[in-house]
């Protein structure tokens, strides 16, 4: 830390806390190796523990399980099977009209590799994992299709057969004009894009301490979830009890989760299950080979898509068919990949014009779920392909298209035509600013050489929006009009805060949002500190989750980025109450109006005269020690909770109109690309990407999520895919078949910023977590095609498939060659 740091932690600025790069309160516990994860705490005395035995086969019925040896193995308490399970809980809810049932166990079949088959509880993890060698199973084998598109075909075999289908749902939109735009376009460009599966790996995987009560017929959980809480009904529903009978608690520390974490719920009910069964809490801790194969992935999607455009480049339509595969099951809270971005299908352009057809797919793969950036790779890719394709085609500069489509400053806020209301943002001025302090210039000049010595180099941009505080309702588009108006409206983004203080006047903060170490705790000092004019470290922030004693509600959690413009901002609005009431406390006491109180340096004085104050623990611990003096009309002055949702996110309307998220920042990135015609192996010469995440709470925060993005992206492009065989064999089992980056291979790209401040949001904040897992793949690949001169080039971007474009075709061989 050099001396300016340090003086951060003396004073603030004369704005506050908020906006500076404070140390993190979280760091000094976790490089001591003192960091509370959920395998680190403790457990009740007679505590189990749980291994699964999982399925080889990606598509078979089970015809018989013999579990006798294993039942009489050294420390096996209980063994259960998809029949014991069944009879302890209930199909887990699917998020769409379809005749499908979801078991946290296999019924009768098995529909992907790594599917559980039965669960053995003993008194440790090594006597159940011996015990799991025993268990005979009989499976005869089924076909199985991993191919969306086959699996979508008419002939395909059928995972579900109460269902006839594997489309388990389908539908279409058309806003505006789309088929006149079309046929009076110049010209029409079409792509066509497979995005693959892959996932964001955290470093600890999912864990599950579970408990059942019988006299009170209750559930006790801590479990390493992420949230959404939404999943808590469908947990409760599943285990049949009353959602006040399932305790979920979450450990203070979480080691990563990136989205991931939210799929953990099915094996909240397993162990759950378990441990009703045998009669003693039982706990689970995945392994790393469990956890790739079977925990949940993005979706891979097929999309094509097309635009009907002018002689210049602009947009007039596009028209999108997506086909979205969600593995063997529909799990909640899918549809939400596909939907998330529905609102906002347009990205960072003014297109009026739309229409869209949108399949879900079954396949015998794992069951998919949220991942960072979830929906946002998926749609950007087809998009920034295409607006690159555009200028290919049109003999046109690509920034230049980029250009002429961007949505202009002057229509903020701008309604999309699916629905969603862009806050804030100048992006043509955010552009030109990257497009200069970025040195574009100087690498196009860069490039220019390179291609003059006959290197393979090329530039490739991207520009998106990135949505942040998801509406609880865009998942409700899935259904039709007639649809939700049976089911009730169902809308929002409640955020949870609460604010208290104790009797020496010391504050806290409690928040339901489930960090898994992006600095919450921080933050929340931050803002609350400025409110009150203490010091963060004055400031205990509790962030973890026990949901039969804190303030929660479905949308609480960690996910769709929006700790900083939804929880921080709950915490300053309870934060803001609290000070008012404190204002005219002190008020009485110092004998000035409230509006002349001011609160810093640890004091509450007059305005005029500063000299009239009085520590501002006395004032906040009135409410403890002298609660006559606080006004009747105050009610108390000890706590302040807040359930904040902003008024702007609405259900959809009957034109199936959707503001999916609450704030939208922009992004766009730039990057200079050299292929080696040998190998094929890329490497990234210069990455720049600009971000409008509005006000920058905690500047070296901003930096690492941004950092952080990229490098899982930089995965995502060149590396990571979860690849299946034909017969649905997964092959991508461990880290030396799944390739994640190391720092090795990540470079540091210059991170730019231009604040546009969100009107719709208490802080002026908008998410930044999850925006280069969305930019930088389709950068990065546009920038390959513009080495290669690539029509088409579905990622990873591996060595071996880009090598193919770099050699001529190898000469047939002949008998006698």
């Amino acid at each position: 830390m050099n001396r300016d740091d340090n003086a951060a932690e003396i004073a603030p600025s004369a704005s506050g806390w908020v906006g500076r790069s404070i140390a993190r309160v979280e760091d000094a516990a976790l490089l001591a190796g003192r960091g509370r994860f959920i395998d680190d705490l403790g457990v009740r005395p007679g505590t189990l523990e749980a291994a699964i035995l999982r399925s080889p086969h990606a598509h078979a019925a089970i015809e018989a399980i013999d579990c006798r040896a294993a039942l009489t193995s050294d420390g096996v308490v209980a063994l259960l099977t998809g029949a014991d399970v069944k009879a302890l809980t209930s199909s887990l809810v699917v998020g769409v009209k379809a005749a499908i049932e979801c078991w946290p166990i296999a019924i009768e079949r098995v529909r992907y590799v790594g599917e559980p088959v039965a669960v053995v509880v003993a008194a440790d993890r090594y006597r159940a994992e011996d015990a799991l060698d025993l268990i005979e199973v009989r499976y005869r084998p089924l076909p199985a299709v991993v191919d969306p598109l086959a699996a979508a075909a008419s002939d395909g075999p059928v995972l579900h057969p109460g269902a006839n289908s594997n489309i388990v749902a389908e539908r279409s939109f058309r806003y505006g004009d789309p088929e006149r735009a079309f046929a009076a376009a110049a010209h029409r460009v079409r792509v066509a894009v497979r995005y693959p599966r892959n996932s964001c790996t955290p470093i600890e995987t999912y864990g599950v301490v579970a408990e059942y009560d019988p006299a009170a017929d209750a559930y006790d959980v801590l479990a390493n979830f992420q949230g959404p809480f939404s999943l808590h009904p469908v947990m409760a529903r599943a285990l049949k009890v009353p959602g006040n009978r399932l305790r979920l608690r979450t450990p203070p520390d979480s080691g990563g989760s990136f989205g991931v974490k939210q799929a953990i719920f099915p094996y909240i009910v397993l162990i759950a299950a378990a441990a009703r069964a045998a009669g003693r809490p039982v706990k689970w801790i995945e392994d790393r080979l469990e956890h790739l194969c079977a925990s949940v992935s993005a979706t891979n999607r097929v999309t094509t898509l097309e635009a009907a455009v002018g002689r210049d480049g602009r947009i007039a339509a596009l028209a999108f068919d997506q086909l979205e595969d969600c593995g063997a099951y529909l799990r909640a809270p899918e549809p939400a990949t596909l939907y998330r971005m529905h609102g906002n299908l347009t990205g960072a352009y003014d297109i009026r014009h739309v229409k869209v057809r949108n399949r879900i797919v079954l396949t015998n793969k794992t069951p998919t779920g949220l991942n960072r950036g979830f929906g946002g790779p998926q749609l950007y890719y087809p998009l920034e392909r295409l607006m690159q394709r555009i200028a290919v085609e049109l003999k046109l500069d690509p920034l230049d298209v980029i250009r002429r489509n961007l949505v202009p400053a002057d229509a903020m806020p701008y309604r999309t035509a699916t629905g969603a209301q862009l806050d804030s943002g100048d992006f043509a001025a955010a552009l030109e600013a990257a497009v200069s302090a970025g040195k574009l210039a100087a690498l196009e000049a860069r490039r220019d050489e390179a291609r003059a010595q006959g290197k393979l180099y090329g530039i490739g941009f991207a520009a998106v929006v990135e949505p942040s505080v998801s509406n609880m309702g865009y998942i409700t588009a899935a259904l039709t009009a007639e649809e939700r108006r049976r089911a009730g409206p169902k809308n929002g983004a409640q955020a949870t805060a609460t604010v208290s203080l104790d009797p020496i006047g010391t504050v806290s903060v409690q928040v339901a949002s489930t960090p898994q170490g992006q600095g919450h705790r921080t933050v929340l000092a931050q803002v609350v500190a400025d409110a009150f004019g203490l010091k963060p470290q004055d400031i205990s922030v509790v962030a973890d989750v026990d949901t039969a004693k804190d303030g929660w509600s479905i949308a609480s959690g960690n996910y769709s980025s929006r700790f900083a413009p939804a929880v921080a901002g709950a915490a300053q609005i309870a934060a803001l109450r609290l000070r008012e009431r404190l204002a005219r406390v002190a008020a009485a006491q110092l004998n000035v109006p409230p509006a002349e109180i001011v609160f810093a340096g640890g004091r509450i004085a007059a305005r005029a005269n500063p000299d009239n104050a009085v520590p501002f623990s006395r004032i906040a611990a009135a409410g403890h020690w002298a609660p006559g003096t606080i006004p009747a009309e105050l009610g108390q002055a000890i706590r302040e909770t807040v359930f904040w949702t902003p008024p702007e996110l609405t259900a959809p309307n009957e034109a199936d109109e959707i503001n999916s998220s609450l704030c939208h920042g922009f992004i766009f990135d730039f990057c200079g690309v050299e292929v080696d015609p040998t190998s094929g192996a890329v490497r990234i010469d210069h990455y720049v990407t600009m971000h409008d995440c509005g006000r920058i709470l905690h500047p070296a925060m901003v930096a690492g999520q941004i950092s952080g993005g990229f490098a899982q992206a930089l995965g995502a492009a060149l590396y990571e895919e979860y690849a299946y065989a034909p017969d649905g064999s997964f092959l991508s089992g461990t880290f030396a078949d799944y390739l994640v980056p190391t720092a090795m291979e990540v470079p540091e790209p210059v991170i730019l910023h231009h604040e546009s401040p969100s009107p719709f949001t208490p802080l002026g904040a908008k998410g930044v977590g999850e925006g280069n897992c969305m930019s930088t793949p389709v950068c990065i690949a546009n920038a390959i095609a513009d080495a290669l001169g690539l029509v088409e080039l579905d990622l990873p971007a591996t060595p071996a498939k880009l090598a193919a474009h770099t050699h001529e075709p190898e000469p047939a061989r002949t008998r006698n060659s």
